[in-house]
């Protein structure tokens, strides 16, 4: 349900709210929050909430460090773990300078102007998420172990599968908060799962994202597990991907859709800094699934863009290079604009790679350009990319990548 500023305010006081968390991310979508009291909303709605910035990473330091939170109405959602008396709801908040200029450094309201943008060059993008993460034991005073609850594999199910009743109970919380949940199973690693969401515009599926990482966490971890989102938790398991599936609205033109994945693929290489930000991730990239080079296929796993069997307005692209780590807002960002520099450039697609990249030869294999290989790597092309320089913040790419 969406709701007005004035609906908010009646819905906390018959709904019996005490807390409401204004929620933001650092620049590598990190999720804060401060909690203002009711009959502080009206002062939240109409001149926003004062945070210190000087402590978020990448916000700035000391000087000039007052920001406003500006919450948004039409995000309001319950946390329904905790007390049904006294409620606590949280909205998502765009962040200004007190003089009301966006701040550089707000993700979020990166993702909006490039749905604006993909709005007025007559696009618009769906987006279908899918996170894996692991769940280990904790030690006897609750901290994370590398354990993993179970030694389960690929769909398996119970007795095996010792995360079923943990994704069931992930599934229900997220619906009573209006996320709908697609499919959820267990995956290839021991302890691993991933929990599919159904197709939303982007700015909610990033908001989705947000909220469905902090769930997982809250989930888990009363149930007395860890959950590990990071991109290689295990050294001989599986990574945990964050894998993202585009859609384009109309698809009147079928050349369109695949100029939509060109874009993609030409601009792979430079959006990797962004998509893969840890060291981790670079351990995952060409290993169990993971992609390593710049390819696609409608036939198997192992290229970088997937086109899953699927026809009419279901038709998507699946990016399969991005891990966890990944600010939401930023990688659907990029997407959104490499995207639209295909489209708008008409630009062609090489041929499909049907075979699979893990088993090829080196001669076939050196017909493909490849994902950088470490993070140094990544950010030297993405400092050194026009496509980054025109859709990040100089300030977004310095604290990436330091240049």
């Amino acid at each position: 349900m969406k709701y007005s500023k004035e609906e908010v305010i009646a819905y906390a006081q018959e709904e019996d709210v005490k807390f409401i968390r204004l929620a933001f991310c650092d620049v590598f979508g990190k999720q804060k929050n401060i909690s203002i009291m009711p009959d502080e909303l009206p002062r939240a709605f109409e001149y926003g909430i004062a945070i210190d910035a000087s402590a978020i990473a990448g916000f700035g330091d000391e000087a000039k460090s007052d920001l406003l939170l500006h919450p948004e109405a039409d995000t309001l959602m319950p946390l329904p773990w905790r007390p049904e008396q006294g409620r606590v709801v949280q909205m998502f908040s765009t962040i200004t300078y007190p003089d009301g200029t966006l701040f550089p450094c707000d993700t979020r309201s990166l993702l909006k102007k490039a749905i604006a943008d993909a709005k007025s060059a007559g696009c618009e993008f769906t987006v279908g998420a899918e996170e894996e993460f692991y769940l280990f034991l904790q030690d006897e005073d609750g901290n994370p172990t590398k354990k993993p609850v179970d030694e389960a594999g690929y769909m398996d199910i119970a007795p095996e599968d010792h995360g079923e009743n943990v994704r069931r109970e992930i599934c229900l919380t997220l619906e009573k908060m209006g996320i709908r949940p697609e499919s959820s199973h267990h995956e290839e690693g021991p302890g691993q799962n991933e929990i599919d969401f159904r197709y939303s515009g982007a700015l909610a599926a990033a908001d989705n994202a947000m909220t469905f990482r902090r769930v997982v966490k809250t989930v888990a971890n009363r149930n007395g597990l860890t959950a590990d989102f990071s991109p290689k938790p295990l050294e001989d398991a599986p990574g945990n991907g964050f894998h993202i599936n585009l859609s384009l609205k109309p698809l009147n033109d079928p050349d369109v859709f695949f100029s939509m994945i060109a874009g993609i693929l030409k601009n792979a290489r430079a959006m990797t800094a962004f998509l893969n930000p840890t060291e981790d991730s670079y351990r995952r990239l060409g290993n169990h699934k993971a992609p390593a080079y710049l390819s696609w296929s409608a036939e198997n796993r192992s290229q970088l863009v997937r086109i899953p069997a699927a026809i009419g307005e279901y038709r998507r692209a699946e990016l399969r290079s991005p891990d966890p780590g990944a600010n939401p807002y930023l990688a659907f960002t990029l997407l959104i604009y490499a995207a639209l520099d295909g489209i708008q450039h008409r630009l062609a697609l090489p041929k499909p790679a049907n075979f699979n990249l893990f088993t090829a030869d080196p001669e076939t294999l050196s017909g493909y350009e490849k994902l950088p290989e470490n993070r140094e790597e990544a950010c030297r092309i993405a400092a050194e990319s026009s496509f980054i320089r025109a859709h990040i913040p100089e300030r977004i790419l310095a604290i990436y990548c330091g240049k």
